[in-house]
């Protein structure tokens, strides 16, 4: 596997699905990668990535920038509030936004700075009570408290249950963001972004696929 497989797969889903080829975007998600893999993905050209923590973001994007300007850099893991001020600096998008306190501290920012990421709202679609985001019968009020802080809300974020089937979160996903108004679906990771694009996903997060396992160990 690697990122031209990938590539072709997500064109396959696409054509499969009667969508436009190239209306998805794949964010490749380098957390905890060796920079010598990143760097690779960026010498064939791409040009979007996803980071989980905001300290390794901040450890290597900042000189890579330097060499690849066109770069986009999206913050996919959970996002601490006290972090919330350098990740608006360090990411083009976040898809993590799960929680009124984090959004009122992003608004905040964003009267601030004058500007704000484009902004995702995680919903925990299997009402996991160890995983972040909002729960499905919360969204359509949560959406409409951030819509009127101002807050730039694209779309809406899930990572459904590990071992159950994941079509029908996605599924239910794309029902929420089509009645809140939200074009933005990001959902489907290595395993399951083919059932993902078939439901509407407009972002794909694929890492492994693309750069190998990880090695936590070494992380």
């Amino acid at each position: 596997m690697g990122l031209e497989d990938i590539i072709e797969r997500i064109a396959s889903a696409e054509k499969r699905a009667g969508r436009a080829l190239g209306s998805v975007q794949l964010i490749a998600v380098s957390k905890v990668q060796p920079a010598e893999r990143v760097e690779a993905v960026l010498a064939q050209g791409h040009r979007l990535f996803g980071e989980n923590y905001v300290q390794e973001a901040q450890g290597k994007w900042p000189s890579w920038r330097e060499t690849y300007p066109d770069v986009r850099v999206e913050m996919i893991g959970p996002l601490q509030s006290n972090k919330a001020k350098l990740a608006v600096e360090l990411f083009e998008a976040i898809h993590s936004v799960d929680r009124m306190s984090l959004a009122k501290k992003l608004a905040h920012l964003a009267q601030e700075r004058g500007e704000t990421p484009d902004l995702f709202v995680q919903v925990n679609t299997g009402r996991e009570p160890q995983k972040a985001g909002i729960l499905p019968e919360d969204l359509d009020a949560f959406v409409k408290e951030l819509i009127a802080m101002d807050l730039p809300v694209q779309g809406l974020m899930c990572i459904p249950p590990e071992g159950a089937p994941a079509r029908p979160h996605f599924d239910a996903l794309a029902e929420m963001a089509g009645r809140n108004g939200l074009w933005g679906l990001s959902m489907g990771m290595s395993s399951d972004f083919e059932d993902a694009i078939a439901a509407g996903a407009t972002h794909v997060r694929v890492g492994s696929a693309i750069f190998g396992a990880r090695d936590y160990a070494k992380a």
